[in-house]
């Protein structure tokens, strides 16, 4: 499904994948992990554009309108499915389908009962939920996400993870908590200094293998 072969990306002059080669077949739940600055987020941006409409995304900073609640911005993951004046009466003034849709969303990922505050009143952990609660909404195939849990305590990070990746058939996810990789995804690529480091099934992997990664050379 994603096929990169010998692939670099620069960004002014500096470097941050070089001579990047591997293939993504659909089905396979795939987390990038390594330190900091390692390229996880450059090589996403590579994959992303091989597939964009099939794509649904949670990026880092998460993207939100802070001035628009937490459905409105949830509601722009399916922008897509419907033409413009349709869109913007909606984000006015719901319709009762698509508040129903998206009031039962934000209730699985926890935020229900702020679905009408501004996105800049929530905490860095509510935000991050709005932020999956969109990449859902668009209902595609696949999901990319770059750190999409950080800002969650572990239990909370563990449950909204698989809960996610069930919904996808395809997953690429940049994460650094090694537990939810070896528990969540069939495979983990690791990334150093901008180049694959480690490529390996999860079942043949424990969790030191995972964090040597993290070790200085």
């Amino acid at each position: 499904m994603f096929v990169l072969s010998g692939a670099s990306l620069t960004y002014g002059r500096r470097t941050a994948l070089e001579q990047i080669s591997l293939t993504i077949d659909e089905g396979e739940k795939v987390a990038l992990i390594g330190p900091s600055g390692a390229g996880k987020s450059s090589l996403m941006t590579l994959l992303q554009a091989q597939h964009p409409g099939l794509i649904a995304l949670c990026p880092q900073e998460h993207g939100l309108v802070n001035i628009l609640s937490v459905y409105q911005n949830i509601y722009m993951g399916g922008l897509a499915r419907h033409g413009n004046l349709y869109n913007l009466l909606n984000l006015i003034r719901p319709w009762p389908a698509n508040r129903s849709e998206v009031a039962r969303l934000a209730d699985r990922l926890g935020i229900g009962e702020r679905l009408w505050a501004s996105v800049d009143r929530l905490s860095g952990g509510q935000r991050q939920r709005v932020a999956l609660g969109r990449a859902l909404y668009r209902q595609q195939p696949v999901f990319f996400g770059d750190e999409p849990v950080s800002s969650l305590d572990p239990e909370q990070a563990d449950e909204l993870l698989g809960y996610v990746l069930a919904q996808h058939s395809t997953a690429v996810v940049a994460i650094h908590h090694p537990q939810l990789a070896l528990k969540h995804f069939s495979r983990v690529i690791a990334l150093k200094d901008g180049r694959i480091a480690g490529d390996w099934p999860t079942d043949r992997l424990a969790l030191a293998d995972l964090t040597s990664v993290y070790q200085p050379a």
